[in-house]
This record gives C-alpha cells, structure tokens and sequence, in this order.
C-alpha cells in the first residue's frame, strides 16, 4: 500500500502497471484524469468535489439551528469534503419556536451565531483551523463579488486562517450550483420550502454532494425529503441543533459517501467497498494413486 500526496507522484503510480487498486479523494478535476488514464482492469475507487446543501423550512428551535450551522460552517475553515455550502431559505420566511422569521431574519440569525462562536480568537483559531492553500484564501476574496456580502471573512492572528464569509446570490446564479472550496457558503431565496429541496437534490444529482441538511417541523414533508435526497445519492441530517454535525461522520455509524452521484463512485464504510476488492483463486490436486501393496 502506497500514499501519494501529490500530483506528480500520483500520476506515475495511477498508470504504473503493477496497481490495480487506487483510492482517490481529491478534485473531480484529477478525478477525470485518473479515469482517462488508468487502465480498465484498475479498480478505482473515488470521493471528490460536491455541493453540500442545508434546506431550512422551518424549526422549533430557533437559536439551537443557528448555532448548529454556525459551527458546521467555520469547522475546519470549510475544507472538509462534508462541509456545507449552499443554503436554502423560502423567500418568504420560516416557522419557528420563536414566531415567524423573515428569510433575512434566519441569515442573521446565522451570521450572529458565528459571530458568537469566533468571538474569541483563540477559540476561533481552534475551530477554524489553518487554510491549507494559498489559492483558497484568493478564491475566498474572488466570492466577495458573487452576490451581497452577509457576513465578512476576516483573518484570524495565528497562522494561515479566516472566518466564513456568507454571501447572498440569487436563485439565478451559478455561483452556489458549483463547489467554491473553503470557508465560503451562499444564501439562496428560494420560492417556497419544496423548491429548496427540489434545487439542493437537482445539484447533488448532477454535481454531487455528499452531506445535506434539512430543517423542518412538516413530517410529511421530511418524508418526501428523505426520499428525494436518497434517490440523488445524498446522506441527509435532520434537525440537527445540538453537538452532532452535518459535517462530521462517524465511520461506526454513519455512512460515507453513497456512490451513486458525482461526489463519489462508492460508499466508504460499507462492505462492497471492503469485498469488492479481493478475489477468490483456488489450487488443486487428484489424490496420488497408493502404492501397489496397498491395492486390494
């Protein structure tokens, strides 16, 4: 088993003829190169780039919500493959716990609830994390002018860091329809709850995704949901307000990944990702004939 971080050394083994068995997790952009590339007798197993969508259509716990997405948005600084990005909100407002909240009365509510998180530097550092390419904090600032900046990045003291930035696009936009890497998520009006769900499971089935989250209080609705997500290939969190994350996936538990959208050609925690790669070969001998004195 070998370990090649970068592209280079990746390059030479994906078409060295003695690997028959690659585990990719990466860009679709070298994604599509190992599948050009490698030969058809190569197993290829693969996690890459997608458009991890959180639908909210109503809740009964208001603050718990945004708190929950605050975290979930700054944790490592939006460079997890499960991070959330594009955020779905009924043009005109939610039910809560709290009465009836204008859709720009949720995106504050989420802007204030990270603002509250990162407050201390030093904790924000730990949540956030550093950024790991240089192109990221570029593609970060490029964001800035997709649409109406709703909360700013701004850099942390130590290290190579920086806060989320949540701009507003509208539904028309292709901005939140692709992946922009790193702590960087859009707010989209929708027209009503359904079409949220409608447009984050179109995305997952064609750019992939690997995560979603839905917030609701409608139980028919969360049923229709899950199935539609479910038929895009997406693993789905349902109001999620305490301490577990749309973002973080025990691998005891929780499935990873689904194999069936471009995110990724397979599951990675259940068994056909284990069995599919060992084969069976047998050996086998005739008895040796006895010798002649024990003929009967």
């Amino acid at each position: 088993m070998l370990l090649a971080a970068d592209a280079l050394g990746a390059t030479a083994l994906a078409t060295d003829p003695a690997v028959r068995i690659i585990d990719y997790t990466g860009s679709t952009q070298f994604g599509d190169w190992l599948r050009a590339h490698t030969s058809r007798d190569v197993q290829l197993y693969t996690e890459e780039a997608g458009v991890n969508s959180i639908a909210i259509n109503a809740t009964d716990d208001f603050a718990g919500m945004a708190a929950n997405i605050a975290f979930s948005l700054a944790l490592y600084s939006g460079q997890m493959c499960t991070s959330p990005q594009s955020i779905f909100i009924p043009k005109h407002g939610i039910a809560t716990d709290q009465g009836h909240k204008s859709l720009a009365e949720v995106a504050a509510s989420i802007v204030a609830a990270i603002d509250a998180l990162l407050a201390d530097p030093a904790q924000a550092v730990g949540i956030c994390g550093a950024i790991a390419n240089p192109a990221t904090l570029a593609r970060i600032q490029a964001a800035r002018d997709l649409g109406t900046v709703l909360r700013d990045t701004t850099p942390l003291p130590q290290g190579r860091c920086a806060t989320p930035l949540i701009v507003a696009v509208d539904a028309s936009s292709d901005a939140y329809r692709q992946e922009c890497f790193g702590p960087v998520s859009f707010v989209v009006a929708v027209a009503d709850a359904q079409a949220g769900i409608e447009t984050a499971t179109q995305i997952a089935a064609t750019k992939g995704a690997i995560t979603a989250a839905l917030y609701d209080t409608d139980p028919a609705r969360i049923a229709q949901a899950a199935q539609a997500f479910a038929t895009a290939g997406v693993n789905l969190s349902v109001n999620l307000t305490g301490n577990i994350f749309v973002n973080q996936s025990a691998a005891f538990s929780d499935y990873h990944v689904t194999g069936a959208n471009p995110a990724g050609n397979a599951c990675l925690t259940d068994s056909a990702f284990i069995v599919g790669r060992f084969r069976l070969a047998m050996w086998r001998q005739p008895k040796a004939a006895p010798p002649p004195d024990e003929i009967l």
